[in-house]
């Protein structure tokens, strides 16, 4: 039987980016999704109830474009998401690519601002 406490300690050392990874290629593997299960709503009758559904939403961050201050872009990304400097530069160079998953409409909103600030170009999906 295998070490679990290894197996444990091996995963810990990933990145987001090879955790993410791994997921996709388990999922392949296994035929499975790790998408957490939606319940289905009617659909909303006012305007306020579509903004309610729509703050409950879970946002995916995507640095589409990194612009002119690359560097200042990297520093933003280590902060937002505690990767190393390789990493975080690797994920900017490798634009567009997701930089968060799964984060509610108003800190993903300030996410967006944040890179943004900084010469980025961010799309909320």
């Amino acid at each position: 039987m295998t070490d679990l406490n290894k197996i444990v300690d091996q995963l810990s050392k990933l990145t987001v980016i090879e955790a993410a990874e791994l997921t996709k290629l388990l999922e392949e593997k296994w035929g499975v999704s790790a998408a957490a299960p939606v319940a289905v709503a009617a659909a909303p009758a006012a305007g306020g109830e579509a903004e309610a559904a729509d703050e409950d939403k879970a946002f995916t961050i995507v640095l589409k474009a990194v612009g002119d201050k690359k560097i200042d872009v990297i520093k933003e990304v280590r902060a937002l998401t505690e990767l190393g400097l390789k990493d975080a530069k690797d994920l900017v160079e490798a634009a567009p690519k997701p930089i968060k998953e799964g984060v509610p409409k108003a800190e993903a909103e300030e996410i967006k601002k944040k890179l943004e600030g900084v010469g980025a170009t961010v799309e909320l999906t």
